[in-house]
């Protein structure tokens, strides 16, 4: 089978030759560095030895918005299209990115919301996307997937969480208007892009935490109200255009699982089996036959912790429960940390068949 073949088959729950394979959100710099050492090879070299590993493959449109949103700043932050800025946080091994100024935390009027400069489609060239997925498929097929549509995060990235938690419950007039411009940006944004791609993108990646390692963020009742109504509309275009939905949330979800079934998603992406309740054995057999799978070897435990020999059986089980019958995509619950043992991503990338 080619990538893409793969990828549909097992989607449309069918077992392929092989269980599809993915890098999910990938190998964090100073892992991929210890990797490279670890197998003897420059950073150019193993880039070209990893990419061809992966049966899925990214594209996106091109930003030609306005000079003042999506771009670095002098003090070494950077700014985003919703005018969200992120500075640089350094532990031990890494640097991420945390927010520093949210643009909408004191804007607490309709009024000033509505006079606040939301992202247009407009602001992208999608024209690009059909030479990106020419440039992907050069040397075989694969399975194409569109990115992002993080509904409530992107709201809570200009509000602040702790803020709109609050006005999720005392302001809702004001959430749904967020929300639904919000929503608004990303419909005309994925819809354009689909239209681009001429019925070549396979997968649309959406997105929103619901869940902590204990439990939902917020009761479900309140999930029903205030954001399912919004992935609903996101996900009624994107079906449209025969893309399947595979959405993103971290965390204690088993509690949302039908509801997020009924928002009309067709894969359920990271697995954070670590998180309380989340059983892969129970998820399957609950959810197996109505929804498929992205990630769930561990890399919060498994994968820095573990042995090689732990990290074989696990992607063995995850294969084995999950990849039964069709509907799984073999990935890491989300990005390898840096610290993760290099022999530990070589036992995961062997144990998958790639090598």
């Amino acid at each position: 089978m080619t990538s893409r073949e793969r990828v549909l088959t097992a989607l449309s729950h069918k077992e392929p030759d092989t269980v599809p394979f993915s890098f999910g959100f990938g190998i964090n710099y100073p892992a991929k560095k210890d990797l490279a050492e670890y197998m003897k090879k420059n950073a150019e070299e193993l880039e070209k030895f990893l990419a061809p590993l992966s049966d899925i493959r990214h594209v996106g449109p091109k930003y030609i918005g306005p000079n003042d949103r999506n771009k670095s700043l002098p003090d070494g932050s950077n700014i985003d299209i919703w005018g969200v800025k992120r500075s640089p946080v350094k532990n031990q091994k890494d640097t991420y990115w945390e927010i520093s100024e949210y643009p909408l935390q004191n804007l607490e009027t309709i009024d000033g919301l509505e006079n606040y400069i939301f992202p247009e489609a407009g602001w992208f060239d999608f024209s690009v996307i059909p030479e990106q997925i020419e440039a992907h498929n050069k040397d075989g097929e694969y399975a194409i997937m569109l990115g992002n549509g993080n509904i409530f995060e992107s709201s809570w990235y200009m509000r602040g969480l702790e803020t709109m938690f609050a006005d999720l419950l005392t302001e809702k007039e004001y959430s749904h208007r967020l929300l639904n411009k919000v929503t608004d940006f990303f419909t005309a944004y994925f819809k354009k892009a689909l239209e681009a791609a001429n019925g070549k993108i396979d997968l649309a990646f959406t997105a929103d935490d619901i869940g902590s390692q204990a439990d939902l963020l917020i009761s479900l009742p309140l999930w029903e109200e205030m954001l399912k109504p919004y992935h609903m509309r996101l996900n009624k275009v994107i079906h449209e255009y025969g893309a399947k939905i595979i959405y993103h949330s971290d965390g204690a979800v088993m509690k949302a699982i039908d509801g997020l079934i009924d928002m009309g998603i067709d894969v359920l992406e990271a697995l954070q089996f670590d998180a309380a309740g989340m059983n892969p054995d129970l998820l399957k057999e609950q959810a197996g036959d109505r929804l498929c799978f992205h990630g769930g070897v561990s890399v919060q435990s498994t994968l820095p912790f573990g042995t090689p020999e732990e990290v074989e059986a696990e992607v063995k089980e995850r294969v084995k429960v999950l990849g039964k019958n069709g509907g799984y995509i073999l990935a890491p619950s989300h990005a390898i940390q840096a610290g993760t043992p290099p022999e530990n991503i070589y036992a995961f990338l062997k144990a998958s068949g790639r090598l």
